[in-house]
């Protein structure tokens, strides 16, 4: 019944979205959505600051959306390492280390808490997953596909600070890559699951949407349950469903939408607050950064060193 429910919801919301009229004034600072031509802006940025990032098309002309540039279609980056699974993440006051670092005039001192910085680091080579055109269709178990569902675990990045800092990538932690030998050759290799992250403009709700589908350690398409594993489990089956690309003939793993712009909204209320302004050339970076909390060993980011 719960597969039922989502399929129709999921069918009327992109009946909604054909009879929703394509934004044509920015509303970013008032409520936190874009404009398809800021969603281009916002990916252009994307893309020159972490090149790991790409343009692509849409696979035929009848997934083209006209209101986007047929070469800029969604974005897409492949092969992210995920080295291990959200139940076996555990805080460990051990590992954590107080940074210090100058403030803008040189004078005074930011301070911020790196939770990993004395976790251990490997060196070794990693095994990513070829790409696989084709990805399982399945329904989400739970239903929690509308403006109802949870927001994502946005207060306490709200609270800590958010982006009143010129660096939100500090809010953070890098991950601890888990040491693994490979039996068979005797070289040592991190055999790791991997997942390719799609980004598209969802006209409805006029924000950027993240999409992900995820391999194993022997490159086959993970199911459903296993990509599970690596979501948060506040989120899986609730925010993250899974549903039919706008792009591409498949179905994968999607974080609804809902939320985004309220999210965006605040950040924004936020720097200002704080005498700082958020360019809507940045949205995508500041978008990759919050929504971390819904896929936490999933690490995508690349943009450590880029100052907002």
């Amino acid at each position: 019944m719960d597969n039922l429910v989502n399929q129709l919801k999921s069918t009327a919301l992109s009946v909604g979205e054909m009879f929703t009229p394509v934004l044509k004034e920015s509303k970013f600072k008032e409520t936190g959505v874009l404009t398809p031509e800021e969603f281009v802006v916002a990916g252009d940025h994307l893309v020159h600051h972490c090149p790991t990032w790409q343009w692509s098309r849409a696979i035929d002309a009848k997934h083209t959306k006209e209101y986007l540039p047929e070469n800029k279609q969604f974005l897409i980056t492949k092969h992210v390492p995920c080295y291990r699974r959200c139940s076996q993440m555990h805080y460990d006051s051990n590992l954590e280390k107080i940074i210090k670092e100058d403030g803008d005039n040189g004078d005074a001192q930011d301070e911020w808490v790196d939770t990993h910085h004395f976790a251990p680091e490997t060196t070794q080579k990693v095994e990513h997953a070829d790409v696989v055109e084709k990805a399982p269709v399945s329904n989400a178990d739970d239903d929690d596909d509308d403006d109802e569902g949870p927001p994502m675990d946005m207060d306490s990045f709200i609270a800590s600070g958010g982006l009143e800092e010129e660096d939100p990538n500090r809010y953070i932690a890098p991950i601890a890559k888990p040491e693994t030998q490979n039996s068979t050759s005797g070289d040592n290799i991190v055999r790791t699951r991997t997942y390719d992250l799609h980004i598209t403009y969802d006209k409805y709700y006029q924000v950027p949407r993240l999409w992900l589908i995820g391999y194993d350690e022997n490159k086959q398409l993970l199911k459903e349950e296993q990509m599970n594993e690596d979501f948060s489990e506040d989120h899986a089956n609730k925010t993250i469903t899974i549903e039919n690309h706008p792009f591409l003939n498949i179905h994968m793993a999607s974080i609804h939408p809902c939320r985004h712009a309220e999210v965006m909204k605040r950040l924004i209320e936020q720097l200002a607050d704080n005498g700082k302004e958020l360019g809507v050339h940045q949205y995508l970076l500041v978008f990759l950064k919050f929504v971390q909390a819904v896929i936490p060993t999933i690490e995508y980011d690349y943009t450590r060193s880029i100052q907002l």
